[in-house]
């Protein structure tokens, strides 16, 4: 076996626990412990297997982008606190960035109301040989519109679509549309940062005592954990009904933010091996054009000072 086979290996079986195989029903925070981080990982572990994830997401984004047909797109949702822009940020380090795509989504404009609720989302997907990262998603149509029903009323959603069982539909309709794009090409893998309600208060504190992290902080984001237990059943029903074949949730312990990182960089690299995205043949004609230039240009006399 070699390296990279190898560590593939090593990765696929470091996510497996993570995986919200599809059927099953999940109940938060029962089934998934925000603080777990595996049997033999250490901090100092989890560093050494992060840069071998970062190392290996390199190496494959460069072939995505040359192979230029297919594309990835990494959904992350998370709780406020939950650490998503850390995640990004450790994460992508050491891609290029102009093979990455970030998009962040807040409060949808009054052009975007005037749309079905995926409009906007569709408008910000990756293109072929691209990463897309949404911060936050098209789930937030079954999460922050289930908690606060005020945001479906802003939806100017005929009566129908708004009665009875709109909830199951949309999660019927948002696998449909995940399967749209997998059978188009495009990869979706999507992580949920699972933060306990003591870690969140902890972090909470911290931005409100550290006047460098103050300007994190909003008097909004304590009122929204005043929802704390709306959130975890919708987040619940949403990993119940939206873990499919073509596009898994992945349950990520959000507690250790070192070990949230190397989950979700692990994650993405699992993914992009089992793609297996190749560099593309030139062909025979080009490979005669490349023979060509490569002589025209050691027969050309070197510049004085270089080696």
């Amino acid at each position: 076996m070699n390296d990279i086979a190898a560590r593939a290996k090593r990765i696929a079986k470091f996510i497996e626990p993570l995986r919200v195989e599809p059927g099953r029903k999940v109940r938060l925070p029962k089934d998934f412990d925000p603080r777990y981080k595996a049997d033999l990982m250490t901090k100092k572990d989890g560093v050494e297997l992060l840069r071998t994830g970062i190392g290996l997401l390199a190496e494959y984004q460069r072939r995505l982008a040359a192979e230029d047909t297919r594309g990835v797109l990494l959904c992350l949702q998370a709780l406020d606190a939950g650490g998503k822009d850390g995640t990004i940020r450790h994460v992508m380090s050491g891609v290029n960035p102009q093979g990455v795509q970030v998009s962040g989504f807040k409060v949808p404009s009054a052009e975007e109301l005037d749309h079905d609720y995926l409009w906007r989302y569709a408008k910000r997907l990756p293109g072929r040989g691209m990463i897309g990262i949404f911060n936050r998603s098209h789930y937030e149509e079954v999460l922050v519109v289930r908690v606060h029903p005020e945001n479906l009323a802003r939806q100017k959603l005929p009566a129908e679509a708004k009665g009875k069982g709109v909830w199951q539909r949309r999660y019927r309709e948002i696998n449909d549309w995940e399967r749209h794009l997998t059978g188009n090409g495009f990869t979706v893998v999507k992580v949920f940062l699972n933060l306990s309600k003591e870690e969140q208060r902890r972090r909470f504190l911290r931005r409100i005592d550290v006047p460098e992290r103050n300007w994190k902080f909003s008097a909004a984001d304590v009122r929204e954990r005043r929802s704390w237990d709306d959130y975890q059943k919708a987040f619940s029903e949403m990993l119940s009904h939206t873990s499919t074949p073509w596009a898994p949730w992945y349950v990520v312990p959000a507690d250790r933010k070192w070990f949230a990182r190397i989950c979700a960089g692990a994650i993405l690299a699992h993914t992009l091996i089992e793609l297996d995205p190749q560099y593309p043949d030139v062909g025979e004609d080009a490979r005669h054009e490349l023979a060509l230039s490569k002589k025209e240009l050691e027969q050309e006399t070197p510049e004085a000072g270089h080696d």
